[in-house]
């Protein structure tokens, strides 16, 4: 059982402080990696919380290969970002306050798949352009590396 959900059974859905780490996953053409979350059926970076015997870069090379099963040379340190706007409120309930160091990933290898049960798609994406239905948390993450995103509403 991993750390986040042992605490969740001390704490309820309350909010927590979560220290996590994203990856961004760049094509040739500079497009990023996304990835399709099957709780929120929306746009995400790859990345999540931070496990108790891992580094942050481990945490990074961890989640890539667990969400996409890629690999990477090695981890460039982007940013660290905390603070309220990096809020998120999960469907189910449960509510954190992300502290998130960014890394982009270097020489990648492989072919992104699907391979955990977190996501439903991958799709890299021009951030040149508004990306429907993306992640709150991944609008403002991007917006703070200086990228102004913009998310399109989905016509429901």
């Amino acid at each position: 059982m991993n750390y986040i959900m042992e605490l969740r059974k001390l704490v309820g859905s309350r909010p927590l402080i979560m220290v996590g780490a994203c990856v961004l996953v760049f094509n040739d053409e500079r497009y990023l990696l996304l990835q399709k979350r099957t709780d929120s059926l929306d746009w995400g970076v790859i990345g999540g919380a931070m496990e108790l015997d891992e580094s942050l870069e481990e945490a990074a090379a961890r989640e890539l290969f667990e969400e996409t099963g890629l690999k990477a040379r090695a981890y460039k340190f982007i940013a660290i970002h905390s603070g309220a706007d990096m809020y998120y409120k999960y469907p189910h309930g449960d509510e954190i306050y992300n502290v998130t160091a960014v890394y982009e990933a270097i020489e990648v290898e492989g072919t992104p798949i699907i391979n955990d049960d977190e996501g439903i798609e991958l799709r890299y994406f021009s951030l040149e352009e508004p990306i429907p239905n993306m992640n709150s948390f991944t609008e403002v993450l991007l917006n703070k590396l200086g990228y102004k995103m913009t998310t399109l509403t989905p016509r429901g």
